[in-house]
């Protein structure tokens, strides 16, 4: 073959910059002393004892302490020269002889404690001017770290957050590519259509007045994947929701998102469940509780007052309606007889409380909706001879409700009578807010349950019609559609939700595949022949090509590294996360855009209405 001139040219040696790293700051250990390293890095904790330097020198393998010491003759006299002038967090590249620190000055805490870099050169790659924040500061504000983010992703647990969240990724990938799962993008840019919140739009410039929507979830792009024939697809998808914000909440977020063909509910649970037992014995050494126990939706709002039941210990609601049935005490007798509940929940310990502590026990009540709490405690025979409410129920009464809740000596026995939907909400808020002042969960067990049948619709209380409980592409379980018109609130849905430690972490369903189904679904749901042919119709019509019965789930990733890391908050596993209300102070987004652009998309900015 012919040589080119690009062939024929003479090569040129390509030499490495000077400061070119040989070895990683955490990797040095006392096998390498008497070599010469080169380490990159940032300085950390910067001492001068007596013209004599040490900079802790850090990149995201760990600290290694580098001394410039003038008396050693290691270094030229311009290296110890710059060495004077670093300052915190200056970048830089130093090259040294790698020596064993001297007795006594070992720091156990480190894994690079028994060595030290004795400085030869020293560069300056970049100063740094003074932080905002020192990065071993606790307690900085949150803002300030977000409008910093790059500098508060130095510091090491930060970093540790991200190196989890990437391990986690990448066995979650080795876990599907080994089940025959293909990872298939889908567009970010999609239509607006009601996923159980505000879409996120976007102009369309070239037909004013059209707009795309970022997707809450892949949901209609993987069902179409299925009705394409892929069978196995999964994707880590970002996904968007225009809702209030809270802790484990983000206008964008990312979720493990899978759909199977031919499959059964049984089928995603257990493939979903092996899933998640592999990812965290992989990355974690956190107790996972195996089996997942699971419970349908009414069996865990009657155990636990939520379908996100924190199960790490008992203190289950005892349901007190047979008991009370013929009770003189009016304001339980009101609740039952008004179709509501009268609910109890024991508080191990809770008679040693002072009456403060019981007083703002009811007060925490009121704030979680209640009109009011009511409670008896417990004496040393076991009898409920206490508390304001004890006067008012018979001694029958009494010793029943201690028996099923199992109360002993020395509890309280906390009362809720409400309406069902209030008596739920506020004693699983109490169950929660007692498990925590005892310290009945264990930080260390990943307490993993299914959810399961889920109701297909529940009352819209803005519109007085019906709205979908779970998702409205769910297929109801059984024969259930016949119920459509006659009681559509009995009807259950193949629905399921993966909770740990009173958090959702994954949610899903088995799809209605067959266009009729899903027509008489959205009808229910109030929506027009005209808004389900606009917002659902390419839906439709692809199912009426054959689409196979298909399921899938979409684990929540933010929250499962959340769970790992022992974090509260879901800003402190995402790189660069938004702040309350969708604010991001490091880019100052969202903000106003030029005039020019406005004109553009055809749109005018109405001034806000006056509250």
């Amino acid at each position: 073959m012919a040589e080119t001139a690009a062939t024929q040219r003479e090569l040129v040696p390509v030499t490495a910059p000077a400061w070119k790293r040989t070895i990683n700051c955490g990797d040095l250990r006392a096998e390498h002393i008497g070599q010469t390293v080169t380490v990159n890095g940032w300085a950390g904790s910067v001492r001068d004892h007596g013209g004599v330097t040490f900079v802790d020198l850090r990149d995201r393998t760990g600290i290694v302490q580098v001394v410039s010491d003038p008396s050693r003759h290691s270094g030229s006299p311009a290296a110890h020269e710059e060495a004077q002038k670093v300052r915190s967090e200056f970048c830089l590249s130093i090259t040294g002889k790698v020596v064993r620190r001297f007795e006594g000055a070992e720091n156990p805490n480190l894994l690079t404690g028994e060595v030290e870099i004795e400085v030869v050169e020293l560069e300056i790659l970049n100063p740094s001017r003074p932080l905002p924040f020192q990065l071993d500061e606790k307690n900085v504000n949150e803002e300030a770290r977000l409008k910093h983010r790059y500098l508060d992703l130095r510091r090491p647990e930060m970093y540790e957050k991200l190196r989890v969240r990437h391990e986690i990724v990448r066995a979650v990938r080795s876990f599907l590519y080994a089940q025959n799962f293909l990872e298939i993008e889908t567009p970010i840019l999609t239509k607006s259509t009601p996923e159980g919140a505000r879409d996120y739009l976007v102009p369309y410039r070239l037909d004013p007045g059209k707009f795309y929507a970022l997707p809450q979830a892949p949901q209609q792009f993987k069902q179409l994947l299925m009705v394409s024939g892929i069978e196995r697809y999964f994707q880590i998808a970002k996904c968007f929701r225009d809702e209030s914000q809270r802790a484990d909440r983000q206008p964008e977020f990312t979720q493990i998102d899978l759909e199977m063909s031919f499959v059964t509910q049984e089928d995603v649970l257990s493939l979903v469940e092996s899933m998640i037992i592999s990812v965290v014995e992989s990355v974690s050494t956190k107790t996972i509780i195996k089996p997942f126990p699971r419970f349908t939706y009414d069996e865990a709002m009657a155990r636990f007052g939520s379908d996100k039941p924190e199960i790490r210990f008992g203190l289950e609601l005892t349901d007190c309606a047979a008991i009370l049935a013929s009770t003189g005490f009016a304001v339980f007798q009101s609740a039952l007889a008004n179709g509501g509940q009268v609910k109890a929940l024991r508080y191990p310990g809770g008679a040693s409380l002072p009456r403060s502590g019981m007083d703002e026990l009811t007060e925490r009540a009121r704030e979680f909706g209640a009109k009011g709490m009511a409670y008896f405690l417990v004496d040393e025979e076991g009898n409920a001879s206490k508390g304001p409410v004890a006067k008012f129920l018979n001694e029958t009464e009494k010793a029943a409700i201690v028996a099923a809740t199992e109360a002993k000596p020395g509890d309280m026995v906390a009362f809720i009578a409400d309406s069902k939907e209030t008596t739920a909400k506020v004693l699983d808020r109490l169950r929660r807010l007692i498990g925590e002042r005892l310290g009945l969960a264990d930080k260390n067990t990943l307490a993993y349950c299914w959810i399961v049948d889920f109701p297909v619709f529940e009352a819209d209380e803005e519109t007085g019609g019906w709205t979908f409980a779970h998702n409205p592409f769910s297929m109801p379980k059984g024969d259930d559609m016949r119920l459509i018109d006659s009681d559509p609130a009995a009807m259950r849905a193949q629905c399921y939700d993966l909770v740990c430690n009173g958090y959702e972490a994954a949610s899903g369903s088995v799809r209605i595949h067959k266009p009729d189904i899903q027509v008489a679904i959205l009808r229910k749901m109030g929506l027009s022949e005209e808004q389900i042919a606009a917002r659902f119709g390419h839906m439709l019509e692809a199912f009426a090509y054959g689409a196979p019965p298909h399921a899938g789930i979409a684990p929540g990733l933010d929250r499962l590294v959340m769970l790992l890391t022992d974090d509260e908050n879901i800003r402190e596993v995402i790189a660069f996360p938004k702040m309350g209300g969708g604010y991001d102070p490091l880019m100052d987004a969202p903000s106003e855009v030029e005039n020019k652009q406005l004109d553009e998309l055809g749109l005018t900015i109405k001034p806000p209405k006056k509250s």
